[in-house]
C-alpha cells in the first residue's frame, strides 16, 4: 500500500475532479493568482534592483568610492598616506583633489556649483568620468593653461561650448587697496561631460594645480584623498579599518553616506513595494483557503468514511494540508519561472512596446535615465519563494482543522 497515505490521498484529492465544478474554478484561480504575484513580485524587485544599480553607478562617476581628508582644514602632505593605502589589496588606487564650491559666470549668466581640482594622470584610475566625457579629453586640463570641464546641462545653461571662457569665482578673498575682493579667475571650456544625474548641471574639473593657486593653496596640500576600491560595497568596512590607522586629525567617509538619505530612501521604497505586491498572494491565499473550505463540505463523506475506518484527527489534517501546500508549490514554481524570465527581458519588452505604439514611458529631460533596467537578485527570488510558500501553507491551517473535526454521523446523515 502507498506510504504515507494522507500523501496519497492528499495528491488524490488534488488531482481528481470536483463534483462542483465552481471548487475546480477557484482551485484554478488560486494557483494561477498565486504565480501572478510571485512573477508580478520577482520582476518589479528586479526592476527595482536595475534602477538602484543604475542610480549608483551614475553617483559614482563623481563621488570617490571612499575619501580621506582632514577636519575642517586642507590636507597637508598627502603622499605620506601612499603607504597606508598600498598596505590593503582592497584598494586599488588612489588621487587627490581639491575641491570648492564656485560661482561660474559668462556674460552676466552666474550659476552656483562645485569645482573640482583632479589630476588628469591619477583621476582616471579612481573614477569613470572618462566615459562620460561628449567633447574634449582629461588630458587638455594642462596645469597652467586654467582649463575646465563643464557638465552637460551647466555648460548649457551658460551657453558656452569649446574653446569659450567661463569666470569663475570662488569664496576666497584677496586684500586691497579697496577693501577685501573675491578671487576671480577666467578659465577656458575645454571639455563636457555628461552622467546622466544632478551633477550636470552643478559639477565642473579642472586641474588641480590651477585651483590650488586660485585659491592659494600651500603646495602640496589637497581637499582630500580619494580611493578606487576593488568591490565598492566593501566601503563602509574600508573606512572602519582606516578610521584606526589614519594620523590625527584626518578622518574617512565613504560614498554611501554622502548621500545617506537617498538611499535609505531608495531601500525603503523597495521594501514598501515589497510589502504592498506581497497582498497579491495573500489574496491568492485567501482564494485558496476558501477553495479549501469548500472542499472539505464537499468531500464531508469521504471523511466520514475514513473516519470510521479509523483514521485519526492528524491523518485528516494531513491529507488537505498536502493538497493545499501542494497547490501553493505548483503556484509558486509557475510564478518563479515566469518572473524569472520576464525578469530577463523585461527591458526587451518594454522597448519593443515602446517601439510598436510609439510611446516613452521614462524621458530622459525627467528621469535619469530613458528605459526600463532590470538586474535579478538570487536572494529576492529565494525571499519570495519562501514567503509565498509560508503563506500558502498557513492558507491551509483553519480548512484542514475544520475537517478534522467533522463527525461521522453528521457528515452521513443526508446521504
Amino acid at each position: 500500500m502507498f506510504r504515507p497515505l494522507s500523501l496519497f490521498l492528499g495528491l488524490k484529492y488534488t488531482r481528481a475532479k470536483s463534483r462542483n465544478h465552481f471548487i475546480s474554478f477557484i482551485s484554478w484561480i488560486s494557483l494561477l493568482g498565486i504565480a501572478l504575484g510571485v512573477m508580478v513580485l520577482i520582476t518589479v524587485l528586479s526592476v527595482m534592483n536595475g534602477f538602484d544599480r543604475e542610480i549608483k553607478t551614475r553617483i559614482l562617476n563623481l563621488v570617490p568610492q571612499v575619501t580621506i581628508a582632514a577636519w575642517d582644514q586642507d590636507l597637508p602632505n598627502w603622499q605620506s598616506l601612499e603607504p597606508l593605502i598600498q598596505s590593503n589589496s582592497e584598494i586599488q588606487n588612489s588621487a587627490p583633489f581639491i575641491e570648492t564650491q564656485a560661482m561660474i559666470n559668462t556674460q552676466g549668466n552666474p550659476n552656483f556649483g562645485v569645482l573640482k581640482g583632479i589630476d588628469p594622470t591619477l583621476e582616471p584610475l579612481v573614477s569613470p568620468i572618462t566615459h562620460c566625457l561628449t567633447e574634449g579629453n582629461l588630458s587638455d586640463l594642462k596645469p597652467g593653461k586654467f582649463g575646465i570641464i563643464l557638465g552637460q546641462d551647466l555648460a548649457s545653461s551658460l551657453g558656452v561650448g569649446l574653446g569659450d571662457k567661463v569666470t569663475v569665482i570662488v569664496p576666497k578673498t584677496n586684500l586691497s587697496a579697496v577693501g577685501l575682493l573675491p578671487r576671480i579667475k577666467v578659465f577656458q571650456v575645454v571639455g563636457i561631460f555628461e552622467t546622466g544625474y544632478q551633477f550636470d548641471s552643478s559639477y565642473a574639473l579642472t586641474n588641480i594645480q590651477d585651483l590650488g593657486k586660485v585659491l592659494q593653496m600651500p603646495e602640496g596640500n589637497v581637499s582630500g584623498v580619494q580611493l578606487k576600491l576593488q568591490d565598492l560595497y566593501q566601503a563602509p568596512a574600508i573606512v572602519n579599518w582606516l578610521q584606526d590607522k589614519l594620523p590625527l586629525g584626518t578622518h574617512a567617509f565613504d560614498w554611501s553616506s554622502q548621500n545617506q538619505n537617498f538611499f535609505a530612501a531608495l531601500k525603503m521604497e523597495k521594501v514598501m513595494m515589497f510589502l504592498i505586491l506581497l497582498l497579491i498572494i495573500a489574496v491568492a491565499a485567501f482564494n485558496m483557503l476558501s477553495q479549501l473550505v469548500m472542499m472539505v463540505t464537499d468531500k464531508q463523506s469521504d471523511i466520514a468514511i475514513l473516519r470510521t475506518l479509523g483514521a485519526r484527527s492528524g491523518l485528516l489534517v494531513k491529507i488537505f494540508m498536502i493538497q493545499g501546500v501542494i497547490t501553493g508549490a505548483v503556484g509558486t514554481g509557475l510564478g518563479v519561472i515566469l518572473g524569472v524570465i520576464l525578469s530577463w527581458n523585461v527591458t526587451r519588452l518594454v522597448d519593443w512596446i515602446q517601439a510598436v505604439f510609439h510611446i516613452q514611458f521614462l524621458s530622459s529631460d525627467v528621469y535619469y535615465i530613458d528605459f526600463v533596467p532590470s538586474y535579478l537578485q538570487w536572494s529576492d527570488v529565494g525571499w519570495v519563494t519562501l514567503i509565498a510558500l509560508l503563506i500558502s501553507f498557513f492558507a491551509t491551517i483553519y480548512p484542514a482543522l475544520r475537517a478534522s473535526k467533522i463527525l461521522p454521523a453528521e457528515a452521513l446523515r443526508h446521504e
